[in-house]
């Protein structure tokens, strides 16, 4: 469970105001002391995540948040760390001692509402403060999911799992497929993986490694290649192959060694399909064509990491952008769990593959900037725009399996 990686689990945040028992109801629902509980009010500052297996869903991460009413420059620091947390979450415990839906509950609800969050009420202390029929009522009236809990003697908390498990997206349930729906058994897949001063030593990256393991889980024949031993590697092979699966780096020299009729994309192209909205960052690649001298690109990546001399995000895409425009560019960078409140300002947003998102961020992050009318595309889908072979990268996943 500790070996998931963290955009494959799903994200259970837990958010109310301070001193409503956040921290004592994380570690009734986990059985472990994950946060510090104090009557003090704001004793948890900054998020606390825990992993979890909560079945039947599988792997989470559970965050625990700084109330959402405090106070002063730190307090409201606290509380935009929070809103962040809630960018990236697919379910929502909101947390009150309080046996009523007053009005600063019924604002928090509006916010999550606003955002697409699915969330339930844990209205917690009920060992105190027993929840009174009018607000069940309520609830119900509202199609509000709830719970009555004690985050100290752990009352109604295995009730609370049961209903996390129904408010969790059906999107989010379900196997989403990388390649496999591209493939029968037995079929030949070559996965080309350069190795370049950004491979890490001794290992792949994660989403070659998750391609691989899908394409022998569809009981396919894998095989990788480096990019230069690849013309060699296609003619020691009795037949060509069925699919082929290159990093967007190398595209332009793999595409010259495939022939025609070899079915072709990226690494970073499934997973846009596989994490986003695959159409929107088709189309919001063709926003290139609309640059112009002193237009503002921003890289969105979703790992801080060290910038290698031929950084893809950073070197590369710029230089090949203006290349293609012919323009005077302007880059700006953005990477971790930030994702930037001025999103206006761009002219487009250039995103990675995000192999480290769960699903439902990533489709926020393209939300929001649908929001703000500005086209959004990730690395593989640009690269292939970049270099004139993005309609062939792309027909694979309308020809599906042959």
């Amino acid at each position: 469970m500790a070996k998931v990686p963290r955009g494959e689990r799903l994200v259970l945040t837990l958010i109310g105001k301070r001193n409503a028992g956040k921290s004592s109801l994380i570690n009734a629902m986990t059985g472990q002391e994950i946060s510090i509980v104090s009557d003090t009010p704001g004793t948890t500052t900054d998020p606390v995540a825990k992993a979890y297996e909560l079945l039947p869903l599988g792997p989470v991460t559970i965050y625990d948040t700084a109330g959402i009413d405090d106070v002063g420059d730190l307090g409201q620091q606290r509380v935009k760390k929070t809103r962040k947390i809630l960018f990236r979450t697919d379910v929502a415990i909101l947390v009150t001692d309080s046996t009523e839906v007053d009005e600063d509950l019924e604002t928090i609800i509006s916010d999550l509402k606003e955002m697409k969050v699915p969330f339930i009420i844990a209205f917690n202390k009920n060992d105190l403060n027993p929840l009174p029929k009018a607000t069940r009522e309520y609830c119900k009236d509202n199609n509000i999911a709830y719970a009555s809990v004690s985050g100290t003697s752990g009352d109604g908390v295995r009730m609370l799992k049961e209903k996390l498990v129904t408010l969790v997206p059906s999107t989010l349930t379900h196997e989403n497929n990388l390649v496999s729906d591209l493939l029968r058994p037995g079929q030949l897949v070559v996965l080309v993986v350069p190795i370049d001063l950004a491979a890490p030593k001794g290992r792949l990256i994660l989403p070659q490694v998750q391609v691989l393991r899908e394409v022998l889980d569809s009981d396919a024949v894998g095989i990788i290649v480096k990019e230069r031993e690849l013309e060699k590697a296609l003619a020691g092979l009795s037949r060509k192959p069925d699919l082929v699966i290159t990093d967007s780096q190398v595209v332009l020299k793999v595409v010259g060694d495939i022939p025609p009729d070899v079915r072709f994309t990226t690494f970073s192209t499934l997973f846009a399909r596989y994490k986003g909205d695959f159409e929107t960052l088709v189309n919001g690649a063709q926003a290139i064509d609309n640059l112009k001298d002193g237009s503002k690109i921003l890289i969105a990546e979703a790992c801080s990491h060290h910038t290698q001399a031929d950084d893809i995000g950073t070197v590369k895409i710029p230089r090949w952008m203006r290349q293609f425009t012919g323009k005077e560019l302007i880059f700006e960078k953005s990477a971790g769990n930030d994702f930037p409140e001025n999103l206006e300002e761009y002219d487009l947003v250039l995103h990675c593959g995000s192999c480290m998102l769960n699903q439902i961020e990533m489709k926020r992050r393209i939300m929001e900037c649908q929001r703000r009318g500005v086209p959004i595309s990730n690395y593989g889908v640009t690269i292939s725009k970049l270099h004139g072979v993005l309609d062939r990268v792309i027909e694979p996943f309308f020809m599906r399996s042959r």
